[in-house]
């Protein structure tokens, strides 16, 4: 088969698709029939002939045309509409979506396909972008809430004979109602709680503070989300806590001992560990300032970027998650079916669910690739080498294989895409205004 035996036509088509109408020469049909009706002699069994040597009418004959066009069609439609991608220079993403239009011996066959191609994406101007850095200043109440913190380590605990106090460590028995009746499952026999917001369900927290040993606590909540009984998610229920005992937190004073105590002996006065801590934190938040600002450059060129994602490319990202999910869900001895089951849901459901996160994912590595392109972004085999040994410094499982891994060409793959989207975040954020974090990861 040849350029010229087939007449293509192409068009674009919405979601980043191309459509094709291909014409095939009679001449090729014919013989696309002929090599049909031979295999079919192979396999048919009739009287009075040896397979294969029965004639090609009796064959047709005693199949029917609807069998006949089955096999040539099989015969004929893949190559030809792989001919044509080629002839193209189509560089398809999925599997073409054929139909036969027009296919009969004696007369030119017609096909139509439809496939997806990798979108044209249009980045903006960098130049009219506007990203506004973040800058945390640490002030005093930062610091002390950390020093707090830090001094909160070597707090004693003491038992005491009043009401609970916000801070205080109580000791509880709980039981879970739900539809009016307890749930086992959820009960706790002498748990210590701290009293403190962040520590315990809000709903139950002004409920605790001001109760004695003795008491009872209860408040209506809503069970979380995610909570691991997926029969209990998102379900009403009322909490009841008897107290059983109250503690109280002592925290130590700063004082040099103290300090030095929390500093591993590094700072031996409180000036200068409250200096330290203090250092600590401004590069805390450089750090998670240059962090924010990243995904803000990032999100900013995304959504000023024009592209139509293909639906190809999210259902691949779809499947990649699934993927994962079974993987972590096996390594915990639960099967994924088993999995929707308990969530109440299907497969199907589950997709449309996570369809909004893969968009979004797939959007994001479609104009990072193409300014990976624009800005020729291309890490030699050294540096893909020497970005393994760093990345195998922070990593013991890594470093321990990472001979081998080095002669790893899918290894090497992976590193290789890893480095090159560190590149390209670091000339974007560059250009729109400062430099990129110096860590490995945190952006993919």
């Amino acid at each position: 088969m040849t350029a010229a035996e087939l007449s293509v036509v192409t068009e674009s088509l919405p979601g980043s698709q191309v459509g094709l109408t291909i014409e095939v020469p009679q001449d090729q049909v014919d013989r696309a029939f002929e090599r049909a009706l031979d295999r079919l002699a192979q396999r048919v069994r009739i009287g009075g002939f040896r397979p294969g040597k029965a004639p090609r009418p009796l064959v047709e004959a005693r199949l029917g045309p609807a069998v006949v066009r089955d096999e040539v069609v099989e015969i004929l439609v893949p190559g030809v509409v792989s001919q044509a991608l080629r002839d193209q220079q189509i560089d398809a993403i999925d599997r073409p979506s054929v139909e036969v239009q027009q296919l009969e011996r004696g007369r030119p066959a017609r096909l139509t396909a439809r496939v997806s191609v990798m979108p044209e994406v249009r980045l903006p101007d960098l130049g009219s972008l506007h990203v506004e850095r973040p800058h945390t200043v640490v002030d005093e109440q930062m610091l002390q809430r950390r020093l707090e913190e830090l001094r909160e380590r070597l707090a004693q605990i003491r038992p005491v004979e009043r009401e609970i106090r916000e801070g205080d460590v109580a000791v509880l028995d709980l039981e879970v109602h739900v539809d009016g009746r307890p749930v086992p499952a959820e009960a706790r026999r002498a748990t210590e709680v701290e009293v403190r917001e962040g520590e315990v369900i809000p709903e139950l927290l002004p409920a605790l503070v001001g109760r004695r040993e003795g008491e009872v606590a209860t408040a209506e909540v809503t069970l979380p989300e995610d909570h691991p009984n997926p029969q209990l998610r998102g379900r009403p229920a009322r909490l009841e806590v008897a107290i059983r005992g109250v503690k109280e937190k002592v925290v130590p004073e700063l004082t040099d001992e103290v300090a030095r105590e929390l500093s591993d002996g590094r700072h031996t006065t409180v000036e200068a560990f409250v200096q330290a801590v203090r250092q600590d934190l401004e590069l805390e938040a450089q750090r998670l300032d240059e962090l924010t600002f990243e995904r803000a450059v990032v999100e900013a060129v995304v959504n000023a970027s024009t592209l139509d994602v293909p639906e190809a490319l999210v259902a691949r990202e779809l499947d990649r998650q699934l993927e994962e999910l079974g993987r972590r869900l096996h390594r915990q001895g639960l099967r994924l079916d088993r999995y929707f089951q308990y969530l109440n849901t299907t497969e199907a459901e589950y997709r449309e669910r996570l369809r909004p996160e893969a968009e979004g994912r797939v959007r994001v590595d479609l104009v990072l690739d193409e300014l990976g392109k624009q800005m020729a972004v291309e890490p030699s085999e050294d540096e893909i080498t020497e970005h393994m040994r760093t990345e195998a410094e922070r990593d013991e499982g890594l470093k321990r294989e990472l001979d081998s891994l080095l002669a790893n060409s899918a290894v090497r793959a992976y590193f290789r895409h890893r480095l090159t989207r560190l590149r390209v975040l670091e000339g974007l954020v560059a250009r729109l205004g400062g430099t990129a974090t110096e860590r490995s990861g945190e952006s993919e």
